[in-house]
């Protein structure tokens, strides 16, 4: 595929997938045919028994997301880009709907719906020197595609509101002062140091019992959406799930006979 549409392809080795951003010319903006290409590496993964832990990195180096490619959006009838905005919306939440745990590695900008997909992930681990923000009303618009909904999740609503009333972009140490990230790490000469901190991140999953991990993504997400009396319901209907587990069996022997446990999935 030509860089200037650009391509997203996932791969999985040893339990980890990452799904790799590369569309070199346009900084990774989000397009109609890249947008197509990332929801056919994550509906690739979405059944994939093998996938415990999902990594999403760019291959453009000092970029992340750049967003939504403006440039395109340009040509768009309001109908037109109305419906591709809901295509990156169904995207964000395809994203968020995966099973297993995914983590957003951002070695560079990340902005507007670059940040938007960040966030639609669990986990996010962001270079010192990264640049991210939902600038969206400074282009006369808003974020679009789920993000004045999964910021005020992630850093509160009074920040959330000020960081989108401005537009205004923060770096990787201030974003994991607020809570928008998980890690800040020192970029390095390659270019890739929150890839290898996200990499670390995902080792620490990647043991943990995957039926365990699951039910428990299952339960955060969900019981964060209702009142807390039906969080409880939720969480309950998540933990039965894990009881008849052969992996709950293995976990309890293991305590026992103190040893690492040995979990299959089953």
């Amino acid at each position: 595929m030509q860089n200037d549409a650009g391509s997203a392809k996932g791969a999985v080795v040893d339990g980890i997938a990452e799904i790799l951003m590369n569309r070199v010319h346009a900084r990774n903006s989000l397009g109609k045919v890249f947008v197509n290409e990332l929801s056919k590496a994550l509906e690739e993964l979405q059944h994939d028994a093998n996938v415990r832990v999902v990594v999403i990195k760019s291959e453009v180096k000092g970029v992340f997301c750049a967003g939504a490619d403006l440039k395109e959006r340009a040509k768009m009838s309001n109908w037109e880009a109305d419906d591709f905005v809901q295509k990156l919306r169904s995207l964000m939440n395809d994203i968020a709907a995966l099973p297993v745990p995914t983590i957003a590695a951002l070695d560079g900008y990340a902005l507007g719906g670059g940040l938007e997909l960040a966030l639609a992930c669990d986990l996010r681990v962001a270079a010192s020197t990264a640049k991210m923000g939902l600038i969206e009303t400074t282009r006369g618009l808003l974020p679009g595609a789920g993000g004045s909904q999964r910021l005020p999740r992630a850093v509160g609503l009074a920040v959330a509101k000020e960081l989108i009333f401005t537009g205004r972009q923060i770096d990787g140490e201030q974003a994991v002062t607020i809570g928008l990230v998980n890690h800040a790490v020192p970029q390095i000469d390659h270019g890739d140091a929150a890839y290898q901190r996200a990499l670390v991140l995902a080792q620490e999953i990647l043991p943990q019992a995957p039926v365990a991990v699951k039910m428990a993504k299952l339960a955060i997400n969900r019981g964060t959406e209702v009142d807390i009396a039906s969080g409880m319901v939720i969480e309950r209907l998540c933990y039965g799930q894990v009881i008849p587990t052969k992996d709950r069996l293995e976990g309890m022997a293991a305590f026992a006979e103190k040893r690492l446990p040995h979990f299959t999935g089953e």
